[in-house]
């Protein structure tokens, strides 16, 4: 369901001229970061699931914790990005086309991808220069800092510290900044005479609200508050791979661009003949 969900918005919003707008340009990005989630850690979780001596080689630990650091520090700045560009189509419609240029969407979605990237390089190296003293046994689904901080024969103060640190400015200063942006939508909302307009703006932003709700309260959890492991590791599950697999639903269902994206695609655009 991830797989076919994320791939088809890629598809459609790159073959679909009308969709060929920032909106739908930074939701191909959350559909191919989304993507890239599933693949790089689902396929050796679902091994594990299968198999009595459940294992992973160094090699493929170290890149499970590069690759889940860098696509969740990403999408913590990407959904900020979103946020913004939903602002601006609401609160600004007039000047949506001069502010969001094609400049401006790569720019600030190459500033999240390479931001993320940065934390979890100096992330990895932080937790990988921890001595284990032979501890090898990891209670969790995949590799993870605050599973592998645990592993450390040291104390790991300082690391958390870092980690800390690190969640407050990628976690809590995008998320206000998307409540700060949403205030504005929500006032420009109430003051809109037209019904369809409102229920548009709401459409639309209700989805980018839902997808926020679930990566960030469940990342937010895992990171900004001290878990037991158990319940740690199960809310890391939940927006490694549930989420991914809900945000292509929770922006199609209710969207109409989309739908009649999808039947133009697949060839149920309907005509009359003779008009």
């Amino acid at each position: 369901m991830t797989l076919l969900g994320n791939t088809t918005i890629i598809v459609v919003s790159w073959l679909d001229l009308r969709l060929h707008t920032p909106m739908y340009f930074f939701l191909s990005n959350l559909s191919f970061l989304d993507l890239c989630y599933t693949t790089s850690l689902g396929p050796h979780m679902l091994v594990n699931f299968r198999s009595a001596h459940r294992s992973i080689p160094l090699a493929s630990c170290v890149a499970q914790l590069f690759i889940s650091l860098s696509l969740g520090s990403t999408e913590c700045i990407l959904l900020a990005v979103m946020a913004y560009d939903r602002y601006t189509a609401v609160c600004q419609p007039l000047r949506y086309k001069a502010i969001m240029s094609r400049r401006l969407c790569l720019q600030m979605a190459a500033t999240a991808w390479l931001s993320g990237f940065s934390n979890a390089l100096v992330k990895t190296v932080l937790t990988l220069r921890l001595p284990r003293c032979g501890r090898n046994r990891i209670d969790h689904f995949f590799c993870e800092v605050p599973a592998m901080l645990k592993l450390a024969c040291v104390d790991t103060s300082a690391n958390m510290t870092e980690l800390l640190a690190s969640s407050v400015l990628l976690l809590l200063l995008p998320l206000g900044l998307i409540l700060v942006s949403y205030g504005y939508i929500g006032a420009a909302v109430l003051r809109m005479n037209s019904a369809e307009g409102r229920n548009k703006a709401f459409n639309t932003c209700a989805s980018h609200l839902a997808v926020v709700s679930l990566f960030y309260g469940t990342a937010i959890y895992t990171y900004l508050q001290p878990p037991s492991q158990d319940r740690g590791k199960m809310a890391s599950l939940f927006y490694t791979m549930v989420t991914p697999m809900l945000n292509p639903l929770i922006y199609t269902l209710r969207n109409k661009e989309v739908h009649g994206a999808l039947r133009r695609a697949l060839g149920r655009n309907t005509t009359i003949p003779g008009t």
